[in-house]
Parts: C-alpha cells; structure tokens; sequence
C-alpha cells in the first residue's frame, strides 16, 4: 500500500495535481481524485499534526502502511496562535477557522456536514497515507469556503483558487447598492429596470432620498387606493386581520385595500387626494427637469404637511379609513398613474401599501431582515444602531416586490449560478440550470413574517410543518424544469426563454461591469456565484442581491442532483478545458467575454487642443 501510494503522489507531484478542499465539498473531492488528483488533507476541529524528526516521520510511514494506529497527518492552513508546519520545509496553510464570530454562526451547519462526510471518507486509508505524503506540497489547486483563511504569502504559489478578494462591491447587500448607482459610468442602462431602488440608511444623503422616495411611494399609493372605488360610492379598506407573524419579524400590520362597509373612522383631511395629485404632478416636474435650475429645495419635500399626510394614510392603507374621490379626481388619478408610469420603470413593482424590506448590509440566509410598512419604523432600526459596531449595523432599504409573480398563490425566488474566470478582460459564464426556492406560507401582504416573504432555505426550514398548497412540493424546491412546464400550462412557455432568461443574463451583466474594477482579480482564480431574483407579474427578473460562495449542501432531491452537476462542470470548465479546449463543460455557456485592449503609452506624447471661438 504504501508503494502504491508513493507512486500515486509521484505522479500527482510531477503532473501538478495536489488539491485541498476546505467547505462542505464532498462532490469536488470525489470529481478530483477521479482525475487522478491528491489531496492535502485539512484539520477538521482545529486537530494537527506536531512537527516530527525525520526518523520518526519514517517511522510513521512504515505503521500507516502496516494499518499501525498513529496519528493521522494532516495540512495546516496559515496556523493561528503560532502554530507551526507540519513538516520541515512545509509552506504553512490556515486551518478553517472562523475569522470572526459573524462567519462562525452562518457556517456551523456546513462545519457539521463536512466533519460528517469527511469522516466517511477518512475510513479510506489509502487516500489519508497520500495525504501525509503530500503536507509538504503546496497545493496546486485550492476550493475554500473562505479566502481570509489563505495566508497571503502562500496565495501566490497556489496557481487555481476558487475565490477572488475585496468582493464587497459586489457581494454585500450595501456594496452592490452602491455599485450600481455607478452604472450610468460604465453603461447606457438604468438600473432601476432591474434593481429594486435601495438606500444605504447610514449615509446622511440616501437617508434623505429615501425619505423622500417614501413620501412620494406613499402619494401614489394613494391614488390607486382611490381608483379601487366603484362608479362615485366610497372606497373602504379591510380591517387588518390578527397577525401571525413570527416574533421579531415586523411591527406593521396590513391589508389589502378592498371594498368594505367596515372601518367607519373620523373623518378624513378633507384635501387628502388633492394632496396627492398635487405631489405626483411636482414629481413629473422634476422627472422632466423642470426644476432643473431652481436653488430651493425639492418642491416635492415642501409641498404639502408630510407628518400630516402620511398619518392620513395609513389610516386608509392600513386602518380602514374611508375615502371619498368623485369623477374628476378618478380621471386625474388615472391620467397621472399614465403618466408616472412613462417615467418610473418600477411603478409596475409597486402595490399600494408602500412595503419595503430593511436589510443587513453584510448578513445572510435572511437574518436580520425586517419588513416594513411605516417610515418611523425604518428610521428607528437605523437609529437603534447607534454606539454600535458599523459593520453588524450598516443597513440598506430596499422597495419590497409587492406585485409579483407567485406559483399556487406562493411567493418564490430563483437562485441562478454564473462564473467568473478573468475580470480583466473581464470573461463570464452562464449556468443554464437553476432551481426556485418557494416560501411555507401562501403569499399575503397582510401578513409580512418570513413564511411568507423570505425563500431563504434557512428561513423556511423553520416551518417544515407548513405547506401553502398540495401542489408546492414539500421540500418548497423546484428546479428550472419544472418551473417551465408550469409556464406551458399557463400559456406562456416562450417567457423563461424570451424574458426571463434574457433578463438576468444583462441584470448579472451589468451588475459585474460596475464593480470589476474593484474587485482583486487575480490570474488563475474563479470563482462560483448564485444570483438570487424575484419575478414580476409581467414576467420581468429584478435582482436582489449576488452571493459569493453559494452553498452546495443539497436540502431536497433537486438541489442534491443541480448542485452536484454544477460542481462537475465547474471542474470542467476551469481545469479539464485548458488541456482540451473542446471538451464539454456541461450546461454551462460563455455569457461575456471583453475584447482584450491592449494598454496605451502616455509617457512621452505630445498633446494639444485645437479648434476654434465660437462667434455670435
């Protein structure tokens, strides 16, 4: 055995093949030895092996060949506390330890998981004595959970890593908000076609903004109340009903709008709806440029008593309050909506009870999120931050998807992998398979607890014991496939095709085009992502956010068959594929690829300006 182990790593040693994995990957283990490659193991449980004298070392070699009981060898990376290689001349990897308490919660089940499968594989000796055999080696290959736990002087020498640094821009909640308001640089698209709009709240400026934007959410809200009337009778709103949310989840309570008898309340400010129009005609002004040279404040912030205003909706939002609208003001409503539609992609995302979603900027798997339907309630979870430490309590505000696509009258969202393998010049890969993520509960914005709102599978395994519809399979997973034959029996086979595909590809696009610049690229890395995405009724994918490290644990039979394939053709795509260009890669396609510019000398050259004055 040893023999035959020695010769295996001689081989792996001189074709380049020593490969360590640190993460719940099973999958990628099996594909790489499959392909005749050699693992540096990792310590599991911060276990590692004390440096040994030669002869000892020797020693231990002859009892593992024999099946002795000593103890087993394993790679270190990057040791905290002054832990030292395991051999003499061993380059020093990091064990996979959480760098911080934050990384510690959000990846204890997949610590689990990988000491579970880890340990079924550990009873395979063979694969444990190359190991020992290869601690020396710096791998050439490396598949980590997290890149902070690769010493920075050893990265270099590894030539294949599957992560890239600084992808802040790009990955959290607050860096992607920001990242695309720079869009309009870099190209000719708003983003707000595929970004529900978002506000960092700890800057002074977007607190503002999105102060105001809740203003002006909450006037046209109102007017489509006021159009849900019949002829010139009285529009009512139903009482809410008694909440079921979970605890911590939201403090508002809402309802649909619908024609009711109930809710007989004082009476409303009389000037309510002309409140209204008035705003969202200074609005279109302002959309037009109208106000374009004025030095006053925004006639939207001074046109009206917002305190009073708001007050007075929520009571018909929220309280079911009456309200009273004659034929004229329909028609004004009407013609207004036309017209604020023309200017504002996302008034077909809007309902109108003006919900909106308060994100922790650097969190995951759905901690920490708060859905909303009151300004004070926003502004109160930004000012409980205070004294705190910034990065637990930087959040951003997001305008909830009230109208949306839903799948047996329950909310869904997709989960879509892609690829980086160069960002200069930028190269990226679309994954044609992809699965849907489904909510426990039916969707209804009388409620807002997170059965309800948040797919997250983290989230809805908490309500195993819910199912909103015999039809929704009880794992609340279904993969593209399936999701297709739905929109053939609905009649509209040709949207995942024409529309929604299409659609995430350039959200995803543009979304890597404003933040390459400030990511670390570095030649030889990859890296995996899962783009989450909410449907529109009108089929329309809005982005919601890109995650970096995207989890492989299979939680139904769907996930268990998707993400192995992904793995595979991963593997395909960034190793199999520079021997043999041709060799297949799975479902993977070539989404970008930037054309190569070659960088211009500045140094030296003579510049000048001619042209000119122009004469009246």
């Amino acid at each position: 055995r040893l023999r035959k182990a020695r010769l295996r790593v001689e081989k792996a040693i001189k074709e380049k093949k020593i490969f360590a994995v640190q993460g719940p990957y099973p999958v990628i283990r099996r594909l790489l030895r499959a392909r005749g490659w050699v693992e540096r193991k990792l310590p599991r449980n911060g276990r590692q092996l004390k440096q040994q004298p030669g002869d000892q070392k020797k020693q231990q070699l002859e009892k593992r060949a024999s099946g002795g009981g000593a103890e087993q060898g394993e790679a270190v990376l990057n040791p905290c506390g002054g832990v030292q290689p395991s051999l003499g001349t061993a380059e020093p990897l990091q064990p996979p330890w959480p760098c911080d308490m934050e990384n510690k919660g959000e990846r204890e089940d997949e610590d689990k998981k990988e000491d579970k499968e880890q340990c079924s594989e550990d009873s395979d000796d063979i694969h444990d004595l190359m190991s020992f055999l290869v601690q020396d080696q710096v791998p050439n290959f490396l598949w980590t959970i997290r890149l902070s736990s690769i010493d920075q002087e050893l990265l270099p020498r590894i030539e294949v890593v599957n992560r890239y640094p600084r992808l802040s821009a790009l990955c959290t909640k607050e860096g992607l908000c920001q990242s695309l308001q720079n869009l309009p640089w870099f190209e000719q698209v708003d983003f707000n076609t595929f970004f529900p709009r978002c506000y960092r709240l700890g800057f002074t400026d977007e607190q503002e903004a999105f102060i105001e934007d809740f203003r002006l959410t909450a006037a046209r809200s109102l007017l489509k109340l006021a159009l849900q009337k019949v002829g010139d009778r009285l529009v009512g709103t139903e009482q809410p009903p008694t909440s079921d949310k979970a605890p911590g989840w939201c403090r508002s309570h809402v309802s649909h709008p619908m024609l009711s008898t109930a809710g007989l309340c004082s009476p409303l400010y009389p000037q309510l709806v002309e409140e209204a129009l008035e705003v969202c005609e200074q609005h279109l002004g302002v959309l037009a440029h109208q106000d374009i040279d004025r030095k006053t404040p925004s006639p939207c912030r001074t046109c009206i008593d917002w305190d009073r205003f708001l007050l007075e909706y929520y009571r018909v939002a929220h309280e079911g309050t009456r309200l009273v609208l004659d034929r004229e003001q329909r028609e004004r409503c009407q013609d207004l909506l036309q017209r604020l539609g023309e200017k504002l992609p996302q008034l077909g995302i809007e309902g109108n009870l003006n919900v909106w979603i308060v994100k922790p900027s650097a969190k995951s798997r759905g901690r920490g999120i708060v859905c909303t339907t009151r300004l004070e309630e926003v502004l109160e979870l930004e000012q409980s931050c205070t004294g705190s430490p910034a990065r637990l309590c930087e959040r951003v505000v997001q305008k909830y998807v009230e109208r949306l696509l839903t799948i047996f009258g329950t909310k869904f969202d997709i989960r879509q992998w892609f690829v980086v393998t160069d960002w200069k010049p930028l190269t990226v890969w679309f994954y044609r398979d992809c699965y849907l993520r489904f909510c426990s509960r039916p969707f209804s914005l009388c409620h807002l607890e997170p059965a309800r709102h948040l797919c997250n599978v983290s989230i809805q395994k908490r309500y195993k014991t819910s199912q909103p519809d015999p039809r929704v399979p009880p794992d609340k997973i279904w993969s593209n496939k399936q999701f297709q034959a739905h929109l053939a029996q609905l009649g509209r086979a040709n949207a995942w095709q024409r529309v929604m595909v299409p659609g995430m590809k350039a959200a995803i696009l543009n979304a890597l085009r404003c933040t390459r610049d400030q990511v670390g690229s570095r030649k030889g890395s990859f890296e995996l992502f899962g783009a989450d995405f909410l449907i529109g009724e009108d089929f329309q994918p809005w982005l919601l956010e890109i995650n970096s490290c995207p989890t492989m644990s299979p939680s139904s039979a769907v996930t268990r068959r998707l993400c192995a394939n992904v793995q595979r053709d991963t593997l395909c795509l960034v190793l199999d594929r520079k021997d043999n260009p041709t060799c297949s890669i799975g479902a993977f396609e070539l989404l970008y690829r930037e054309a190569a510019v070659s960088s211009c000398l500045t140094m030296g050259l003579k510049l000048m300006v001619t042209g000119c004055s122009l004469k009246k």
